[in-house]
């Protein structure tokens, strides 16, 4: 499935309506609102799914895709997210921006994918170390895609807890009850995950030094 394109398990866009009249003037439709298209959603117009689809889709692949091992199972979570999205969008109370919305949908989705294809178990660490060699590196030296592909690369447990953590801000003791460990496991797993990151982008061509 493209994020591109509007999938076939969501329906088609209605046939378009006849008109009784010859109209010799262009019309200029502005985009929908956030409001319009949660209430066309909620009416059931197939037409303003496809809109909230195509104008968050390419931003919740990005999110899809750190929680997956591939970009197909990154398009099944996303897929099955935005099913989840029209099918619970009654209950959205709106206090929030929608997208906001849409995101913590798309990481309860990645997490039911975990739970069902790749269970939380115990992995070989591999050849790394303890601990950070430095407390002065970055995940921001790197660009988006080598980050992405190290990521995806983790451990299923330690890829959760990290990209929890450090990109969607859940607290340690939130992560603990999602994911039913502990507090003090989610911290150990996050440090780990740190490290073996450290030491795969190592690994990597150094990046380069900024122009002085």
């Amino acid at each position: 499935m493209s994020t591109a394109a509007w999938p076939a398990t969501f329906g088609q866009d209605p046939p378009a309506r006849p008109t009784g009249l010859t109209a010799s003037r262009s019309v200029t439709h502005a985009a929908p609102t956030e409001e319009e298209l949660i209430d066309g959603c909620l009416q059931g117009r197939q037409l303003a799914q496809k809109q909230l689809y195509d104008k968050y889709a390419a931003r919740m692949m990005a999110v899809c895709l750190r929680y997956a091992q591939t970009t197909f199972e990154a398009e099944d979570v996303l897929q099955e997210g935005f099913l989840t999205v029209f099918r619970t969008l009654g209950s959205f109370r709106r206090e929030c921006p929608l997208e906001f919305w849409i995101r913590r949908v798309m990481i309860n989705a990645a997490l039911r994918q975990h739970r069902r294809n790749a269970p939380l178990v115990a992995v070989s660490d591999g050849d790394y170390p303890e601990t950070l060699a430095s407390e002065e590196f970055t995940f921001s030296n790197y660009a988006y895609g080598e980050l992405l592909a190290v990521v995806q690369e983790l451990a299923p447990r330690y890829r959760l807890v990290f990209n929890l953590y450090a990109i969607e801000g859940y607290t340690h003791k939130e992560i603990g009850e999602l994911l039913h460990i502990s507090e003090g496991t989610s911290k150990s797993q996050y440090s780990r995950a740190r490290v073996v990151l450290q030491t795969k982008l190592a690994r990597l061509t150094p990046p380069a030094r900024p122009l002085s």
